[in-house]
């Protein structure tokens, strides 16, 4: 497949815009500034782009409910907080790429009738702080940001706005919180952001892979668009892949493109040649999966009918010599770490499922032990604000129901030496 979002990726000096103007970019908005904001917002539902946050919500029809509410002012604030481990496919375009993002930034805010857009920022991405600000600098002396854009009737102003490097952040509601310079907490859904959002108007809150689509659809049109990757989930996705592949990194290809392909024609296979013993598909808050399953299809459809989620599409790869039960603990670390304790389920029961797998992962194991693991799971899912809880239990339920006897062997204290905890 044709790269678009990675396109000309490696090139060192694609973060200038006349660079970025040279191989086509900024095309697309001339295109879209002689559209009407309805035809864009209408050119989006047919191409059927979903978010590529993790949810998977049809972009267009997200829009259409912002636009269609009557308050002012308008916003769209671009979620480029990617902190869940293993996910790391939007670094590149913020990075190596601004101007894309910029450029599907201005056309979304034309067809949502926002005058201001945000990028709410990773903490721990600095260097990319740097870059986009820079951009987006060049974008206004060039006319292509701030008021009546390109002669047109059209005004766009964009900041950058660098979160504290909490988790919870990426959640839209929690972002909006935030960037509102309040403790970063989700709240209650009714309402939604696209109706009472940032400072309690309107705002639409996409990710930065989704928002780098969409200048592309611009270009080759819906239609085009819609004949990539699968039917129901059409267009590139980008797949950050790591573990204990051969060749790790990230990959743009075709949505519903299988995990065996991804692993072993793209990466390269299993490092070492070892056997593949399980592989978390979307991120570490989607169950993992076991190798007769890696001939899903990568997309927001499929995935569930083989007991995952896409998520955010960040493969994470297990070989036969990886412990498992020490992983789960690991995950459950970084949950209890970053719960923002707003719920009791989440911010307790997380805790106390963390407390088991230490003290199986210990050798200290006691015999009923994996039973509380899963009834304490139980009490965490969907009783909580926002799916953070949701996925610490999928998480235990999915290596519990897949790898027990991993669990086990711990609790037994047969559990062979040799194993260890992937790099």
């Amino acid at each position: 497949m044709e790269r678009f979002l990675l396109k000309n990726i490696d090139r060192s000096d694609l973060t200038d815009m006349d660079e970025y103007i040279k191989f086509g970019g900024y095309s697309a908005i001339l295109k879209a500034l002689e559209m009407k904001p309805s035809d864009i917002i209408d050119e989006v539902k047919r191409s059927g782009l979903r978010g590529r946050g993790g949810a998977g919500f049809p972009t267009g029809m997200k829009w259409s409910f912002a636009a269609a509410d009557p308050k002012k002012p308008k916003y769209l604030i671009c979620n480029a907080d990617e902190g869940e481990p293993g996910t790391f496919k939007d670094k590149p375009i913020l990075e190596k790429n601004p101007h894309l993002l910029i450029e599907g930034m201005i056309i979304s805010g034309y067809a949502l009738q926002a005058e201001y857009g945000y990028i709410y920022l990773r903490g721990e991405y600095p260097k990319a702080k740097d870059i986009l600000e820079k951009a987006i600098k060049q974008a206004y002396n060039r006319g292509y940001l701030g008021d009546n854009i390109h002669g047109k009737e059209v005004n766009f102003h964009l900041y950058v706005h660098q979160g504290a490097g909490a988790y919870i952040c990426g959640e839209e509601t929690a972002l909006i919180e935030s960037l509102e310079g309040k403790r970063g907490q989700p709240k209650i859904k009714p309402p939604f952001p696209v109706n009472e959002g940032f400072l309690s108007k309107p705002t639409v809150v996409n990710n930065v892979e989704t928002l780098a689509n969409i200048p592309y659809i611009i270009e080759i049109g819906a239609e085009a668009y819609s004949k990539i990757g699968s039917p129901e989930c059409p267009g590139p996705k980008l797949f950050s892949v790591s573990g204990n592949v051969k060749n790790p990194g990230v990959y743009e290809l075709p949505m519903g493109t299988t995990l065996r392909e991804i692993i072993y024609t793209h990466c390269g296979g299993i490092r070492d040649d070892k056997k593949l013993k399980a592989v978390i598909p979307g991120g570490i808050s989607t169950p993992i999966l076991t190798p007769d399953k890696i001939d899903c299809p990568m997309d927001f459809v499929n995935m569930p009918k083989y007991g995952s989620m896409l998520g955010s599409g960040a493969v994470m790869v297990f070989d036969e010599t990886v412990d498992l039960a020490k992983i789960c603990l690991r995950a459950m670390k970084f949950f209890e770490h970053e719960s923002c304790g707003k719920c009791t389920p989440c911010r307790e029961g997380i805790g106390w499922m963390r407390a088991i797998l230490e003290r199986i992962c210990s050798g200290s194991g006691m015999a009923g032990d994996i039973e509380l693991l899963i009834e304490v799971s139980k009490n965490i899912a969907g009783k909580t604000f926002c799916p953070l809880g949701d996925g610490a239990a999928v998480v235990v339920q999915s290596f519990i129901n897949n790898f027990r006897q991993e669990f086990e062997q711990h609790i037994s204290k047969e559990f062979s030496k040799e194993i260890k905890v992937a790099a």
